[in-house]
């Protein structure tokens, strides 16, 4: 029999299915929240819900959003002549918090993992191609990680695109192999911009 009443014991075994959170940070974090301001909890929650919501898929660069187009897609000032193509949603805030990158994106949302049963059909490649289409683009930035997957992904793709007579260039490998782009400080991920390569 457990000495937790079960709302709380109910909280901490949610909080526990989040990512990095053991039992132990659970159970804190839910003795936090039982010793915070009722209202504090309720914006919380609320903020929970509303995030989940109102949170979507921009339409065009496949980012995250609560308006459609996303304001970096709808952005004019923005280099429509190069998109960056990344593994996910936390990838492209990453980057776009270095500062370095003036263009568009495009958010596959995975890497090619054969092993584990993902491959180009589970990937946004169709969308990015389709968006290569109009001729616009000039160049293509693939800044998916420097893993096994990440770098299967990009060579995948610089097959895919060079064909269409599209500049690809991959960032340069100021992260360390392994390390995901979402956790990299804003200078690793300018120094990696700047110093991209033709592949």
């Amino acid at each position: 029999m457990s000495a937790l009443p079960p709302p709380l014991a109910r909280l901490i075994h949610e909080l526990v299915k989040l990512p990095g959170i053991g039992e132990k940070t659970a159970t804190r974090l839910a003795f936090h929240l039982l010793r915070t301001e009722r209202r504090d909890v309720e914006l919380l929650a609320q903020s929970l819900v509303t995030m989940r919501d109102e949170t979507k898929l921009c339409s065009i660069c496949l980012g995250l959003t609560a308006e459609d187009p996303c304001a970096l897609c709808s952005d004019p000032r923005r280099d429509a002549t190069a998109i960056c193509v990344v593994e996910g949603p936390a990838d492209l805030i990453a980057l776009e918090r270095s500062g370095q990158f003036k263009g568009r994106y495009h958010v596959l949302h995975g890497c090619l993992a054969p092993l584990d049963g993902v491959g180009p059909e589970d990937l946004r490649i169709a969308e990015l191609l389709h968006r290569l289409e109009d001729g616009s683009v000039r160049e293509v930035v693939i800044a998916t990680n420097p893993t096994v997957e990440g770098e299967a992904t990009a060579l995948y793709l610089a097959r895919l695109i060079k064909p269409l007579g599209l500049r690809v260039t991959r960032i340069a490998h100021g992260l360390p192999m392994g390390a995901d782009v979402e956790y990299a400080d804003s200078m690793t991920l300018g120094k990696a911009l700047e110093g991209r390569r033709e592949m």
